[in-house]
């Protein structure tokens, strides 16, 4: 106790003293500017097929470019694409590339030159996320494949160096949404051949920034691309800065301090600790704070929740009871855990799975599992298991960041008479874990590849078990499976989005998980940091980043 108060009085002091000494620090040594920022955990790879964590998805957008990308309001926009069109079927599309865009020089090259980017390059990137990586699913149940799920040969045709063309099973009116995640960017077949195994850590794309080293755990150093083939709005070359440095502090107590003295240039979300010295308990920014840096806080397209895994019978699997689900549901005070433990900072899921910031979502139409005790109890009455006498203990598994959450989780079920046993492991174990199918009730959260509410669904799809997909519940229910196929095929929409209303009832009524906040990013920046904007998708691009000097220029 003497310890943390110690931690909390010296951030204190920190934070209230105009930063520290390093605040306006712009440059390293010989003038250049280099912006840094703190990945807590680290990542695993620098190769976009792997690219389905939030610090992997930050690194590669800065190496890689995709045929769209996401605006500020979440709409595609046309990247390395120049024009498309779209059969009247909506079945087919024909894309044409921008030309004279150029992958980084790289020892893979002959000469070591980077070469032009081709349409040959897109179908090669294409069929090998559905054969490699994490990301196969994005195209699976969409394009054309064989009887095996691998892609047909007629899935990806190229038409000539500069078009290929793309055919779906069925009409998707989000497929341009798919083309901007970063699981499709588009990466040369030479790197992956020369570094195999290795190209996610010697990348090679055709983005703003150019690998340079990655000490692992220690720091990753991107370079400026400085034959860059964008401009801005003025037509002038970016990026603006000269290389990126990404540190690898698991400790955010530590990587709030290092921002507070200036040594990094932006913070994504705080520790506990830190949380309490900005936010009030209903979630406002503190004026003190908002003083002396840049804050913005938005709507953030990630649901967090605890899911269920429903394989097996309820004597070795109690959670496969409905009731047991429902009761654990009802039993979470979710609008004390927002405030209590995150400041104010999201939203309850009292709804659904879906998150508010999508514009599907309807909380009239959707009826959750919103604060009820005597309901908890009821329901374990029912199932059998009066104020929890004859279920035995249950495991959360989780990870060390989900430790204050975990432990207000373990007191509302306690005070059902469920006993609850919180199993920790490190990120990268617990999500195996998950995937494999050894935790039965675990901590996830779900950040939207792309803006449709279809994304979030696609974990209720019986085609999308885990590991091979996201559907880590191993949920099936063939209502579900007919209103997302139905889904997929609909250029309505208001169709989509009432079938869409419908799945997530669906979620809801089978409990298959429970939804415990909807998110909001809260990001900090220095106030000479300028061109660094957010949005719903918490997306992090360095590309328009520079930085103001004294005189406000």
């Amino acid at each position: 106790m003497i310890k943390q108060f110690c931690c909390l009085v010296a951030l204190a002091m920190l934070l209230w003293s105009c930063g520290g000494g390093n605040s306006t620090n712009q440059s390293n040594e010989g003038g250049k500017k280099v912006f840094r920022y703190n990945q807590t955990g680290g990542l695993t790879s620098l190769d976009p097929a792997y690219a389905n964590i939030r610090a992997n998805v930050w690194a590669t957008s800065q190496i890689y470019n995709g045929l769209f990308s996401f605006s500020k309001t979440l709409d595609p926009h046309n990247e390395l694409v120049q024009e498309w069109e779209v059969s009247e079927d909506g079945r087919v599309y024909t894309f044409t590339l921008k030309p004279d865009i150029h992958f980084h020089d790289n020892p893979c090259f002959k000469g070591s030159r980077g070469r032009e980017m081709m349409a040959e390059d897109v179908v090669y990137s294409f069929r090998r996320i559905m054969k490699e990586g994490t990301g196969a699913w994005v195209f699976s149940d969409k394009v054309i494949t064989n009887a095996d799920g691998t892609p047909s040969d007629t899935c990806f045709k190229v038409l000539d160096n500069y078009r290929f063309r793309v055919y779906l099973k069925k009409r998707f009116s989000a497929f341009l949404h798919i083309l901007a995640t970063p699981y499709c960017y588009i990466v040369p077949k030479e790197a992956v051949e020369k570094y195999g195994k290795d190209f996610g850590k010697n990348p090679v794309g055709t983005g703003a920034f150019i690998f340079k080293k990655w000490d692992f755990g220690q720091k990753l150093v991107l370079v400026k691309n400085e034959h860059y083939w964008e401009k801005d709005n003025k037509h002038q070359p970016i990026p603006y800065i000269d290389a990126v440095e990404i540190s690898f502090h698991d400790d955010r107590n530590t990587e709030f301090l290092e921002f507070s003295n200036g040594n990094l240039h932006f913070l994504c979300n705080l520790a506990e600790t830190s949380r309490d010295q900005i936010l009030e308990k209903n979630g406002q920014i503190k004026e003190k704070f908002a003083n002396k840096f840049a804050v913005q806080k938005i709507p953030y397209l990630n649901t967090e929740y605890v899911g269920f895994y429903l394989e097996g019978d309820e004597k070795t699997n109690p959670l496969t009871n409905l009731k047991v689900r429902q009761a654990l549901s009802y039993a979470v005070n979710r609008k004390e855990l927002v405030s209590f433990r995150r400041n104010g900072l999201g939203m309850a899921a009292d709804y659904g799975f879906v998150p508010f910031a999508l514009p599907s979502f309807d909380s009239t139409r959707i009826k959750g599992y919103p604060y009820n005790p005597k309901k908890a109890q009821e329901l374990l009455k029912e199932a059998g298991f009066p104020e929890g006498k004859g279920l035995p203990a249950l495991k959360l598994y989780t990870y060390p960041s989900d430790k204050e959450i975990a432990e207000q989780l373990q007191k509302d079920w306690e005070d059902i008479g469920l006993k609850v046993n919180v199993e920790m492991n490190q990120f990268a174990a617990h999500r195996k874990l998950v995937g494999d199918g050894e935790a039965k009730m675990f901590r996830g959260s779900w950040i939207a590849d792309y803006p449709d509410a279809e994304n979030y669904l696609t974990l209720g799809y019986s085609k999308n078990f885990s590991p091979k997909g996201p559907n880590f519940f191993h949920f099936k229910n063939a209502d579900f499976d007919k209103l997302y196929e139905e889904a997929h095929e609909s250029d309505n929409l208001f169709t989509r989005y009432d079938d869409y209303l419908k799945m997530d009832q669906i979620f809801m009524d089978n409990a298959v998980m429970l939804p415990l906040y909807y998110d909001e990013v809260l990001h900090l920046k220095q106030p000479f940091v300028t061109g660094l904007e957010i949005n719903a998708m918490n997306n992090l691009m360095l590309k328009f980043v520079d930085f103001k000097s004294k005189d406000g220029k």
